[in-house]
């Protein structure tokens, strides 16, 4: 494994990936508990499989963007490593399955030559920044907000304030009014915006706080109507500050900070926000985006050889897959990707397509798909041949025939149905029998194997999510019914309401029952969140009530899609959320390692961040003693008042101030040379005397 130390040119890089390899040697020797070593390698995208033994690994991509050589590099990792399927998610990454952990560091090391990256891919971390695909390119947009995007994944990567929060973190920018990156459903949602100012024309972004999906899905909500766009870095890093600070950690399923927003109220959240304005690194990041604009080159290539195809596929397809850009004389084209799953004939063969003939880019979706960007209008029947040899001509493209599905039971820990299977069916249902719905780009249907909600079922027209039901003892996979979910666009929602629970072998009756009513019923152009609104949640629960019966349940009910045995129902640790089992010893070494980390940035002079890897030593060191006790250890906030009321109040551990005191100087302070290297001899002072006190403890 030490060959491919030499290759890495950042040294930054490399000190990730040694330490990775450094621990996978701890862990495979006993010396690391299994679920601090999960905590570590998730958050280098590492995630563990419903197969033992082997890994998945999420490949962060911002914004879904890639050029060929990076997607010709994830090709020869997957060839490698992996089995040669890439699946696009629904955050616009890809994951790669069945592979080693002892392979993770090379394999990490080789996707770096392309400057192709897995950290924070899984976690709790910031994850990866997502951004309308049409970005750059809408007709629509008052601006390209990639570099925006670009900018902030670029300042949240490795950044100290977001490597240890009690849950994961989203982050989207949509490209207009449109809201195609789903704004209210993120922690931070951005929506571009202009205002003019003295006749000049101001960026800036219309902002929402507070959402999120899951088993109780959270409308975010709008805190900026227009925030200028050098102000979004220090807004976002004052919110994951206080995230941090204040977030829940020990009661998972309450740990997202939309929780924490509706526990606090959004007016106190954003008063602590402005509270630590003084401890933020910047006041205003203004970002350049004149390089990047100078660099955005349309195509102009050779004509090749084709003959325009006359078949009424490619008239469908045309219609349905090829959309108008913003550039005159240039389309962009979406590729509808079955469940997100795609090959590597298929991706090097793209990859070579894009290069030659379109930007060199390609961007995958939120609805699993890719989008070909910047091809020449004359160019759209060579492209239709080209993808017709690949078999990635099917048309509907984010149409109600273009069905987003997590892994559910495939892969996943936490799947409970195959929402894979099921979407397969559904798909075929509504090509088959449905085709004139394949035009209505309004309707949709989405999957997920578990409450969790990564196939983003509860924000669908017709939403699937999958579960599980009793008969007598026997147990058989099962759907919950979602309905009338939408958005609305300029960060406006509705999430779905849960209707009704059928057996997963009656999910497809259940959606003809549903679009023959539909069908019929709806008035014209009326859309199937008004429609549904209309009708009312117990008229669909009237309608789908015989499918629900289980009084008529026969054996092939037990089998789930795309299973040949009957269902057993299976769920292991879920690890999206970075499920940590502390251990005293484990938190004061840690403690000592921030405490390292924050002695190398100061010697870099990088204040901020020594600072915060000063604060986040003192929050471990703290912890670990807390824990010792028994004492509760929440939220960051929650462990200050409890080390006092425990330790400083009672004198059991002498410290010049109240640990409160020492603490929030971080908040107190600039982050400037003489406050850095002051709090750092602070931290120094309270990890020795929690130490000492420690090691008397355990010694007594």
């Amino acid at each position: 494994m030490q060959s491919f130390r030499t290759e890495i040119e950042n040294p930054v890089v490399e000190k990730d990936i040694l330490e990775l390899e450094k621990k996978i040697a701890l862990f495979k020797n006993g010396k690391i508990d299994d679920e601090k070593f999960r905590s570590l390698r998730l958050a280098r995208g590492i995630y563990g499989q419903r197969q033992e033994g082997v890994q998945m690994i999420r490949i962060k991509l911002p914004y879904g963007r890639v050029t060929s050589s990076k997607l010709n590099r994830i090709c020869d990792v997957s060839e490698k490593y992996s089995t040669g399927r890439l699946h696009i998610t629904t955050r616009q990454d890809i994951q790669i399955h069945y592979v080693s952990i002892d392979s993770t560091p090379e394999l990490w090391a080789e996707l770096d030559k392309d400057d192709v990256t897995i950290r924070e891919a899984c976690g709790n971390t910031v994850r990866n920044v997502t951004a309308s695909e049409t970005a750059g390119i809408d007709p629509n947009e008052p601006f390209d907000v990639t570099p925006y995007a670009d900018a902030t994944f670029r300042y949240m990567l490795r950044n100290p304030i977001s490597q240890e929060m009690g849950r994961k973190f989203k982050i989207s920018f949509s490209s207009s009014d449109e809201d195609t990156a789903l704004s209210y459903l993120h922690d931070l949602g951005f929506i571009a915006k202009v205002k003019q100012e003295n006749g000049e024309e101001i960026r800036g972004f219309k902002v929402l706080l507070g959402g999120g999906l899951g088993s109780q899905p959270r409308h975010g909500d709008v805190v900026y109507e227009f925030l200028p766009t050098d102000q979004i870095i220090p807004f976002i890093e004052g919110v994951v500050r206080i995230f941090d600070r204040h977030g829940e950690r020990a009661k998972r399923m309450k740990a997202r900070m939309k929780f924490l927003i509706t526990n606090l109220g959004v007016e106190e959240f954003l008063k602590l926000v402005e509270e630590e304005k003084l401890a933020l690194p910047f006041q205003n990041y203004p970002i350049d985006v004149t390089e990047y604009e100078a660099e955005r080159v349309l195509p102009n290539p050779e004509m090749p050889e084709f003959t325009v195809p006359t078949d009424e596929n490619y008239k469908r397809w045309k219609l349905t897959n090829v959309l108008p850009q913003k550039q005159e004389g240039y389309f962009s084209i979406g590729v509808k990707v079955h469940l997100g799953d795609f090959y590597l004939k298929e991706a090097r063969q793209l990859a070579a397509l894009v290069k030659k003939y379109a930007s060199d880019e390609i961007r995958f979706t939120l609805r699993q798909n890719l989008l070909i960007r910047d091809v020449k209008e004359e160019l759209i029947p060579f492209f239709y041949q080209e993808l017709e040899k690949l078999g990635m001509v099917d048309y509907g493209y984010n149409s109600v025939g273009d069905i987003t599905a997590c892994p559910g039971t495939d892969t996943c820990n936490l799947g409970i149905a195959s929402s894979t299977g099921a979407a397969a069916v559904m798909e075929k249902v509504i090509l088959d029998e449905y085709p004139e719905f394949l035009l209505n780009k309004d309707l949709t249907i989405k999957i997920s194997g578990c409450m969790n909600a990564c196939g983003q079922h509860n924000m669908a027209s017709i939403g699937f999510q999958g579960m599980s039901m009793k008969v007598g003892k026997a147990v058989l996979p099962a759907l919950q019914v979602l309905l009338g979910g939408a958005t609305f666009g300029d960060g406006k929602g509705k999430f779905s309401d849960k209707v009704i629970k059928v057996p997963s072998k009656r999910g497809p009756e259940a959606l003809r029952v549903l679009l023959n009513d539909f069908k019929s019923g709806a008035e014209n152009n009326e859309s199937y969140a008004a429609y549904y609104e209309r009708k009312g949640q117990m008229y669909f629960y009237e309608m789908l009530k015989p499918l629900a019966s289980t009084d008529n349940i026969i054996d092939s009910d037990f089998i789930d899609w795309g299973n040949d045995e009957a269902y057993v129902k299976a769920i292991g640790v879920g690890e999206c959320a970075g499920v940590v089992i502390d251990l005293v010893s484990t938190l004061l070494l840690e403690a000592r390692e921030k405490l390292a980390g924050a002695e190398d940035s100061l010697k870099e002079e990088k204040w901020s961040d020594g600072i915060y890897q000063t604060y986040t030593s003192m929050m471990n060191a703290a912890k670990a003693i807390l824990t010792a006790e028994g004492a509760k250890t929440n939220s960051y906030a929650h462990i200050v008042n409890e080390f006092d009321k425990h330790f400083t109040e009672s004198g059991k551990i002498n410290l010049p101030e109240s640990f409160s005191d020492l603490v929030y100087k971080i908040k107190e302070n600039q982050p400037s040379q003489t406050f850095a290297l002051a709090y750092y001899k602070i931290a120094e002072q309270v990890f020795d005397a929690i130490n000492d006190f420690r090691a008397k403890e355990v010694h007594a």
